[in-house]
C-alpha cells in the first residue's frame, strides 16, 4: 500500500474522532506543532529508524509532547508507534492538515511577487481569487518574494499555477523572435 494511502487514512481516522470528541482544533493545533518539530533531523531520524525500539520511541515521544498535547493525540501517537508505523508519521500529519483544510473550505496558495506586498494587497487578491472562482471563502495566502522574476507575479492554488511574471513574458517573447520565420535573411 502506497505511503500516502497509509497516511490519508490513518488521517482520516484522527479527523473524525477529534471531531467526535469536539477536540478538532486541539488535535490540529498538536499536529500542527508535531510538524514543527520534524523540522529537528535527530527526530527524523529517531521516528524513521528501524533499530530503535518502539518502547524507546514512545519515551521520547512522552518526554516532547507529554502534557503539551491532548490525550487524545497522545493516544494516536501510541497506538501509531505500538503498530510500526510511526515513520508514516510525518506523512500522516502533512495529510492531516491536508484534509482539516479541506473540510474547513480553506484554499492555500501561494504568492511570489518581485518585491514585498502590503496587506491591502494581499486583502484584494483574496478577493479577486474568490471572484474568480479560483479559491472557497476561505484563502490562506503564503508570499514569497523572488527578485528574479523581475516584476508581476506567479500564484499557486494546488496544482495550478498562473505566471504572470515579466520573466516568463520576456521568455516567450524570446522564443517567438527565435522560431519567427518571416524575418529576411541577409
Amino acid at each position: 500500500m502506497s505511503v500516502i494511502r497509509i497516511a490519508g487514512r490513518y488521517a482520516k481516522s484522527l479527523i473524525e474522532l477529534a471531531q467526535e470528541k469536539g477536540e478538532l482544533e486541539e488535535v490540529l493545533s498538536d499536529i500542527q506543532g508535531f510538524k514543527d518539530a520534524m523540522a529537528n533531523r535527530d527526530l527524523q531520524l529517531l521516528v524513521k529508524s528501524p533499530i530503535v525500539s518502539a518502547d524507546k520511541k514512545l519515551g521520547v515521544f512522552q518526554a516532547l509532547f507529554g502534557g503539551k498535547v491532548s490525550e487524545l493525540t497522545s493516544a494516536f501517537f501510541d497506538i501509531i508507534i505500538r503498530k510500526g508505523r510511526e515513520q508514516y508519521l510525518p506523512e500522516i500529519a502533512t495529510e492531516f492538515i491536508s484534509q482539516y483544510k479541506l473540510l474547513q473550505g480553506i484554499t492555500s496558495a501561494e504568492l511570489t511577487t518581485a518585491s514585498a506586498v502590503t496587506d491591502a494587497q494581499m486583502e484584494e487578491i483574496k478577493k479577486q481569487m474568490i471572484h474568480i472562482g479560483a479559491a472557497g471563502e476561505n484563502v490562506e495566502l503564503s508570499t514569497k518574494v523572488d527578485q528574479d522574476i523581475i516584476g508581476g507575479f506567479i500564484l499557486e492554488i494546488g496544482d495550478r499555477l498562473y505566471d504572470a511574471s515579466i520573466r516568463t513574458k520576456l521568455a516567450e517573447m524570446k522564443k517567438s523572435l527565435i522560431d519567427n520565420t518571416y524575418i529576411k535573411s541577409l
